[in-house]
C-alpha cells in the first residue's frame, strides 16, 4: 500500500476540471452546504453560550449557589468560612439565611424570597452590590430594619427609596385564639438592585439579624453559610467535596445548591441549545450526503482510470483511499471556510446585526457571544468523522472495480 501516492492521485482527480458538469455541481452544494451548516453551528452556539453565561452570571449571582444548613449555631463559622476557601472553585463563604414571606406597600402585595446577608462579608463576594448604589447596600444595618428590593418588584409595589413596606414571614408564626399569626414587621426600602432578570421580580435583601428577628430566632447566631463558587455550574461537584470536609470538622450540616429553585430553568436552557445544535448537524449531514452522490459519479466517470491503476499495481485499499482522499479535500474546504466565517461573524454579529436594522433582544441590548474552542473542536471534529464515512461508500464501489470487464473493449 502506498498511501502518498493515492493521496496525491486524490489530489489530481481534486484539483482537475471535472467533464460531468452535475457532478461539479453536487460538489459545490457539498461543500457549500458543509460551509454553511459549520459557520451556522458556530453562530448559534456561541449565542447560546452567551445567553446561558448571562443567565449564570445574572440569576445565580443573586442567590445562593451552595447552602450549608446546621441545626446547631456555627461557634466559629470565619474560621470555617476560611477552610471552605480552600477547596478548588469556592471564592468564599458568608452567613445566609432565607426565607418565603410576603411583601405589602399601600398599593400592591407581592411574594418575595427573602435573603438575610451581612452586607461587610458579602460585598466582595456577591455582585449585587455592584448593581445598586453603595449608600443602599451598606444601608442594611442590623436593627435598621431596611430592605433592599428588586427594581421590578419595586414597580410592581410603587415603592422607592425611603417608602415603608410590610413584610410577613411565615417562618416565624404563633398561634393566638384568632388562629397562627404570621411575624411581621415594617422595613424601610434602603434601595433597589436590577440584576437584569427574573430575581429582580422576586427577591429582596436584609440585614442578618433583622431576618433573623422577623423568623422570631436569635439574632446573633449563625447556621447557614452561603458559598459563592468560580462557577457556579460545579455546585454538584462541590456538594459531595464540602459535605466531607465538613464531616472532617464534626459537622452535621446538609448542603444544598441553586438547583433546588433554578435547575429547571437551565435544564431547559441546556435542552435548547442541545437541540438547536442537533437541527444544525443535520446541515453538515445532508451535504456528507451530497459528497456521497458527487464521489460516485467521479467513480462512474473514473471507472477505466481506476481500471489503469489496478493493472498498475495499486490494491483495493490504495484505490478506497484515492477517492477517500477527495472526498475528504472537499469536506476540509467546507470546514476551514465555515470555521473561518463562524469565528469572524460571531464576533461581529452585533455589528452586523445593527447594520441591517435587526434588534433581537431589543433597542440598546446586544447579543452575548462566548465562543469556546472546546466546542469548535468538537464541531470540527463531528464534521470530518461524518464526511468520512460519506466517502467510504463510493471507496467501496470503486475498489471493486474488475479491470478485466472494463478494459476488455479498450
Amino acid at each position: 500500500m502506498n498511501p502518498a501516492l493515492s493521496c496525491f492521485i486524490g489530489y489530481r482527480y481534486w484539483r482537475a476540471r471535472k467533464s460531468n458538469a452535475f457532478a461539479s455541481f453536487i460538489t459545490f452544494f457539498a461543500v457549500s452546504g458543509i460551509f454553511l451548516g459549520v459557520a451556522a453551528l458556530i453562530i448559534v452556539s456561541s449565542v447560546m453560550n452567551g445567553l446561558e453565561g448571562q443567565l449564570k452570571q445574572r440569576i445565580l449571582g443573586a442567590v445562593p449557589q451552595l447552602t450549608i444548613h446546621s441545626e446547631q449555631a456555627i461557634a466559629h463559622w470565619q474560621q470555617l468560612a476560611a477552610t471552605l476557601k480552600t477547596l478548588p472553585g469556592v471564592r468564599g463563604a458568608a452567613p445566609s439565611i432565607a426565607t418565603q414571606a410576603m411583601v405589602q406597600s399601600s398599593d400592591n402585595i407581592s411574594a418575595v424570597q427573602l435573603y438575610g446577608i451581612l452586607p461587610d462579608a458579602d460585598r466582595q463576594l456577591s455582585p449585587v452590590a455592584d448593581h445598586t448604589f453603595p449608600e443602599a447596600y451598606n444601608a442594611l444595618q442590623s436593627g435598621s430594619y431596611k430592605v433592599l428590593l428588586g427594581g421590578e418588584l419595586a414597580r410592581r409595589l410603587n415603592v422607592s427609596s425611603g417608602d415603608k413596606v410590610r413584610l410577613l414571614s411565615g417562618d416565624g408564626v404563633v398561634y393566638s385564639p384568632l388562629g397562627p399569626v404570621p411575624s411581621q414587621r415594617t422595613f424601610e426600602v434602603a434601595g433597589v438592585f436590577e440584576m437584569g432578570s427574573q430575581v429582580d421580580a422576586n427577591v429582596a435583601y436584609l440585614h442578618y439579624a433583622d431576618a433573623r428577628r422577623l423568623m422570631r430566632k436569635a439574632p446573633d447566631a449563625i447556621q447557614e453559610l452561603r458559598l459563592f463558587l468560580d462557577d457556579p455550574f460545579a455546585a454538584p461537584q462541590l456538594t459531595p467535596k464540602v459535605a466531607q470536609l465538613l464531616a472532617s470538622e464534626g459537622l452535621k450540616v446538609t448542603v444544598s445548591d441553586w438547583r433546588d429553585n433554578y435547575g429547571h430553568l437551565f435544564a431547559a436552557v441546556k435542552m435548547e441549545k442541545n437541540m438547536m445544535s442537533l437541527m444544525l448537524s443535520l446541515i453538515i449531514a445532508v451535504a456528507a450526503f451530497n459528497i456521497v452522490s458527487a464521489l460516485v459519479m467521479m467513480v462512474v466517470d473514473k471507472t477505466a482510470d481506476v481500471a489503469v491503476l489496478k493493472t498498475q499495481g495499486l490494491g483495493r485499499a490504495d484505490i478506497m483511499l484515492v477517492f477517500v482522499s477527495q472526498g475528504s479535500l472537499n469536506a476540509l474546504l467546507g470546514l476551514a471556510l465555515g470555521l473561518l466565517m463562524g469565528i469572524v461573524a460571531t464576533e461581529h454579529i452585533n455589528p452586523l446585526l445593527s447594520g441591517v436594522g435587526i434588534n433581537i433582544l431589543g433597542a440598546g441590548q446586544l447579543l452575548p457571544v462566548i465562543i469556546n474552542p472546546q466546542q469548535l473542536l468538537m464541531i470540527a471534529i463531528g464534521t470530518v468523522i461524518i464526511t468520512l464515512l460519506a466517502t467510504l461508500y463510493p471507496a467501496l464501489r470503486a475498489a471493486a472495480v474488475q479491470p478485466a470487464n472494463v478494459l476488455r473493449y479498450e
